[in-house]
């Protein structure tokens, strides 16, 4: 009976491990951005192997990869990426695209800021700049954190700073209802639709920079994982294809993202969605 169990087990491994279907945990940016709607199909039709998409906030998706209930993570927050392989959660990082933070804030309120240090500090010194923050555990909740601690070394405290634990169309939707603040990544802003009297207040320095990686989820410790399906759509989404076609989406005709594997790096400067 053991050993009829233990058969069983190791078919059911091996069918599950080579069914044509990944599951990617990813960021809810990539997929409020519309970028996967655009790509995945692509792939499916030219690999036979299709990708569920399971999209949260950076820290719940590498919760679900440590869980082993992915085959692969894409996220947008690098310490966090690097201590998942460290901790032999994941085989190995991919370079996948980028584009950047901006600064979010309504039009109306005639404030110009010469730079972010700027605004960071008037904004926790003053406490008039009412400010959303995503309160989530994002890659953008995590940026949001890093940059108060960069600009003026202490946490923002006050009844102008609000965490709401959500997404950020939610975030931003907050934002435009009671004229605050927010940071965003460009491509949830550029495909965003309630923009109200939002406009971007800054952008463009190199702090603000947010690169995408995909990391391959460890089959030695998950074996049932599709380790062959995911290493598949790797090669394809850093091949010269893959990149062209992140590079190739638009909404609005904006570029959201910007083509990052080895082979594009030198296209960088040229790159408009930053």
């Amino acid at each position: 009976m053991k050993f009829l169990i233990g058969l069983f087990l190791i078919i059911a491994t091996t069918i599950h491990a080579n069914e044509q279907k990944i599951i990617l945990s990813s960021t809810t940016s990539t997929q409020n951005s519309g970028l996967y709607d655009h790509i995945l199909p692509i792939f499916t039709a030219e690999t036979g192997i299709s990708v569920k998409v399971v999209a949260v906030g950076t820290g719940q998706a590498i919760r679900i990869a440590k869980n082993g209930d992915a085959d692969a993570l894409l996220v947008h927050h690098r310490p966090s990426e690097d201590a998942f392989i460290e901790e032999d959660y994941g085989t190995q990082r991919f370079d996948v695209m980028y584009n950047d933070f901006v600064l979010i804030g309504p039009k109306t309120d005639g404030i110009i800021f010469n730079n972010l240090n700027e605004f960071f500090n008037t904004a926790q010194i003053s406490g008039s700049l009412n400010f959303v923050s995503r309160g989530d555990d994002s890659g953008t909740h995590k940026k949001e954190l890093e940059l108060w601690g960069y600009f003026n070394n202490m946490p923002p405290l006050g009844k102008w700073y609000r965490e709401i634990g959500s997404g950020m169309g939610a975030a931003l939707n907050m934002a435009s209802a009671t004229n605050s603040y927010t940071i965003s990544d460009r491509g949830t802003w550029l495909s965003f639709g309630n923009k109200g009297d939002l406009v971007i207040k800054w952008a463009g320095d190199s702090i603000m920079q947010n690169p995408y990686g995909l990391i391959l989820v460890n089959p030695k410790k998950f074996p049932h994982t599709r380790y062959k399906q995911a290493r598949i759509f790797a090669n394809w989404i850093t091949s010269p294809k893959g990149q062209k076609i992140i590079g190739d989406y638009r909404v609005d005709g904006k570029q959201l993202f910007c083509p990052d594997s080895d082979k594009e790096k030198n296209n960088r400067l040229a790159c408009p969605a930053q």
